[in-house]
């Protein structure tokens, strides 16, 4: 192997290799979490991983060639954003932040969030210890005003069961981790029918990251995901993002296997290119991430 195809290692992900692929200029990892030890758990947190900070993420920046970020506040701190909010102003405007909140914060809390680089919250009925299918559509309206999205992670059964809430909310709806379908559920349970109906009419995104979380495998190279991945590819090109979910708490958890992100970047190109050719990597990793999260215009070299 050519010593420029390697990379020192990374925190949190296996492996030394660079992806195969090289990124376009402003290539977006939307899904992102830092972890600070100073900053309390809530209380019933389920993950307690590791620090891992904004310079171990850096690290991974340099070694799979993204610029761009998305930091999500994740279920380990509850509704308490500062440890996400530090990170995003240590990365600055190339970064985004996605939030965690339940609905009684005041308007002028939000303008703040907004003014630092907040255009989205999450609510996490998997593994979060706040929130609560109830607050779909009191959070959606909360949000609408600012032009936000809301993000949610939830198990098919409940994702199927909220169809015509979702079909109707004030704002477009983000769906982290290939939605939540294991492979073997593609074409089969009424919450993949129902993602892709969302996503072809505009209402949806979804975030091909976490595949090694829905793989029955646990791993980035599960041969299933390949229909997945395509269905929503083919579905919904401009409703298509990426994100390493790095550091992969499930991981360090014990979970499954920490995975390769290199490999990940190198799996993401192969779905983009099979299903929409060499301009679809492109839209997925620096296109769509721009319409989304509102990131300014790349510079004209």
């Amino acid at each position: 192997m050519h010593r420029d195809s390697l990379a020192a290692p990374v925190r949190f992900s296996t492996g030394i290799a660079r992806p195969r692929t090289p990124l376009p200029a402003g290539a977006c990892d939307c899904h992102v979490h830092v972890y600070d030890s100073s900053f309390p758990a809530a209380a019933g947190a389920r993950l307690l991983p590791p620090d891992a900070s904004v310079h171990d993420y850096r690290a991974l920046q340099k070694r799979i060639g993204t610029t761009r970020t998305v930091l999500v506040t994740p279920s380990t701190y509850g509704t308490d954003n500062r440890c996400m909010l530090e990170a995003l102003a240590s990365l600055g405007s190339e970064a985004r932040g996605v939030a965690v909140i339940d609905g009684s914060e005041s308007d002028a809390e939000l303008q703040r969030l907004h003014a630092v680089g907040v255009r989205g919250v999450r609510l996490n009925l998997s593994l979060g210890v706040s929130g609560s299918v109830d607050l779909l559509r009191p959070m959606a309206h909360r949000i609408a005003p600012l032009g936000w999205h809301l993000q949610l992670l939830m198990a098919p059964d409940m994702l199927a069961m909220q169809g015509e809430v979702l079909r109707h909310l004030p704002v477009p709806v983000v769906f982290d981790h290939f939605g939540r379908i294991a492979p073997a559920l593609a074409g089969r349970h009424p919450a993949h029918a129902l993602l892709l109906d969302l996503l072809q009419a505009g209402r949806a995104w979804i975030k091909l990251s976490g595949g090694y979380i829905v793989s029955e495998h646990h791993a980035v190279d599960d041969p299933a995901l390949d229909a997945l991945a395509a269905g929503y590819l083919c579905a919904a090109p401009q409703r298509v993002l990426w994100g390493s979910d790095w550091p992969h708490a499930t991981a360090s958890s014990g979970m499954q296997p920490m995975p390769d992100d290199a490999r990940q970047i190198d799996r993401l190109a192969d779905w983009a290119h099979q299903n929409g050719g060499p301009s679809a990597l492109q839209r997925v990793l620096v296109d769509n991430p721009a319409a989304l999260y509102g990131f300014a215009p790349l510079a004209s070299s």
